[in-house]
């Protein structure tokens, strides 16, 4: 990436084409936070896969070219790190740091320490905790199955993540399915929203005018921190309580405080209590909006469904939550939440900041510079995809397609990113994806999947990007 053709001139900043500007504000007056992703795309239509954006005193370049975008990632964390606005923007929070915002030699450790609790065998281990959220998440549905009532699809999945996520990775139950006033919940849905809102602000009103909804926020994430150190205080206690867990954690918590301890780790309990932040929120969002889409996306493709069906009853004949074999064997419901992530990722735009001067193609990038990466571009495109916008799981299987392997397809969408820095939590997320279809395909039979005017979902970005208004309607199929 840092060496260009002796031929090729290096085209800078000024140089790009990109939509037009104004004095000061330039193009910051344009974007809409809440569909940035979409306005993205469009530019990247008009303007080609390099352009140039003014984000007020901040100057963007937008690459939509997935070559030079794994490039990018590849490049991370000693080229590229997360941009300084995120920084700034999470600090004045009040938010605790974890390794998705930590740069340098901090994100090292905190990677090594985190990626301690993340392997396989150790999910293994987590995995009844997760057993246990699929079964309410199922007496949650069979609850609305038997009244006849519309399921507010992405609210009762971000139960289920919460409630997975606080299970598997800090031993807490917080049990927000089988309770409809949960304080944590509440609290972290104001956190992304907020940050990206901010990111993308002309001014930082919130500074001078807080408004009610300000203050609200400022109250949610000291609820948020109080929750998260009682999770470690919590943790610490179990370690005590019981040497042996130092040698086999119960839970991701356990796992990241015994590798804090390690006399060179570099860490302590405020970079555990930022990671147990980070899990909780990304793990939130991004695994529920994921498997939302997917319900959307099975029900408008039929012959779909009833493969995924088929598979899932075959594998869970007896409609209890699926143990980890159960799980590695719904082969088909992995690819439908590939392909999925190729057409809704829920990041589909990703920002860097480069740490030293460099290229990207032909494009000169400074010290300093901001890049943005459209993450989906590509992965809809006939230029790279066969059948591009089509809902194909097949394509990621390696029995598809005469002539089609998963490969293009694999190489294009980035999902989790790539490089170094390509989500920990990728294998687990998989898996409580997975945990969720089980549930609803052995235990119920679809009636209706989709939005109150019968319309697409609208797409909404606020940091993980969701579906909108997106009811089901099921019904009980007796079990053998």
């Amino acid at each position: 990436m840092n060496s260009s053709t002796a031929a090729t001139r290096l085209r800078q900043f000024d140089e790009l084409p990109g939509p037009r500007a104004v004095p000061v504000f330039g193009n910051l007056l344009q974007v809409d936070s809440t569909r940035l992703h979409l306005q993205l795309e469009q530019w990247c239509e008009e303007h080609g896969p390099i352009f140039r954006l003014r984000l007020g005193p901040r100057r963007a370049v937008v690459v939509g070219d997935h070559e030079l975008i794994a490039t990018a990632l590849r490049d991370r964390p000693d080229g590229f790190r997360r941009t300084t606005k995120l920084e700034q923007v999470w600090t004045e929070l009040g938010l605790m740091g974890g390794v998705f915002g930590a740069n340098g030699e901090t994100w090292r450790r905190q990677r090594r320490m985190v990626m301690a609790g993340f392997d396989p065998g150790s999910v293994r281990r987590y995995h009844p905790a997760l057993q246990r959220v699929g079964l309410r998440l199922a007496q949650r549905w069979q609850q609305a199955a038997r009244q006849g009532s519309t399921i507010d699809l992405q609210a009762d999945l971000m139960r289920y993540t919460v409630d997975a996520i606080a299970g598997l990775a800090f031993g807490a139950e917080v049990n927000t399915l089988q309770s409809d006033e949960d304080v944590i919940q509440k609290h972290l849905n104001r956190l992304f929203p907020a940050v990206f809102k901010r990111i993308f602000a002309p001014l930082p009103l919130w500074r001078w005018f807080p408004s009610a909804e300000d203050r609200a926020l400022v109250r949610s994430v000291t609820e948020v921190n109080a929750a998260v150190n009682g999770f470690i205080v919590e943790g610490r206690r179990r370690l005590q309580a019981n040497p042996a867990l130092r040698e086999h954690p119960s839970n991701l918590l356990e796992a990241m405080l015994v590798a804090a301890d390690e006399p060179d780790s570099g860490m302590d309990d405020k970079q555990v209590a930022g990671n147990v932040l980070t899990m909780l929120l990304a793990g939130e969002d991004t695994t529920a909006n994921t498997v939302a889409w997917m319900i959307h996306l099975l029900w408008q493709n039929p012959q779909a469904l009833a493969k995924a069906t088929a598979e899932v009853r075959r594998v869970c004949a007896d409609g209890e939550p699926p143990d980890i074999d159960q799980i590695g064997q719904l082969d088909y419901v992995e690819a439908c939440a590939h392909e999925t992530m190729r057409l809704k990722p829920v990041a589909p735009q990703n920002a860097m900041q480069a740490l030293h001067d460099t290229t990207l193609g032909d494009v000169h990038i400074p010290a300093g510079m901001v890049v943005i990466a459209v993450m989906r571009r590509d992965a809809v495109s006939e230029r790279h995809i066969r059948n591009a916008a089509s809902f194909d799981p097949e394509r990621w299987l390696a029995d598809g397609h005469p002539g089609q392997t998963a490969s293009a397809a694999k190489r294009i969408s980035m999902p989790f990113g790539a490089g170094p820095r390509i989500c920990p939590g990728r294998f687990l997320a998989l898996v409580e994806m997975k945990m969720a279809m089980a549930v609803l395909l052995s235990r119920f039979d679809i009636q209706y999947v989709g939005t109150a005017d019968g319309k697409e979902p609208r797409e909404l970005l606020q940091l993980s990007m969701a579906p909108v208004g997106l009811t089901m309607k099921v019904r009980e199929r007796p079990l053998i």
